[in-house]
């Protein structure tokens, strides 16, 4: 891994809980603060989206605060995605070894 800022591995996590306005930025960082907060949603069964984009959209919102509303249909699309694969990964039948 490199040591240009630029060039480090870079991650943030969102969460929704019901009665909150919006969805909130609950961590984010670079480096070894990144790995760890990819490391710990992989081995919770969250799902890791891939997204330069929305990843540099959502390094500039301050920790626990709400996305902003430029933020709601693309975070509403991933949701309503990731809730979809969910869906079928249980409707899915199950192979017994």
């Amino acid at each position: 891994m490199t040591s240009a800022p630029d060039k480090q591995r870079a991650a943030a996590a969102i969460a929704y809980r019901e009665g909150d306005g919006a969805p909130r930025v609950v961590a984010k960082g670079r480096g070894i603060v990144a790995d760890t907060i990819i490391e710990r949603a992989r081995a919770s069964g969250v799902y890791v989206h891939e997204s330069r984009e929305l990843l540099a959209l959502l390094m500039q919102i301050d920790l626990d605060s709400h996305i902003p509303p430029q933020l709601y249909i693309v975070v509403a699309e991933l949701l309503a995605w990731l809730y979809h694969l969910e869906d079928a990964e249980k409707a899915a039948p199950t192979l017994n070894a």
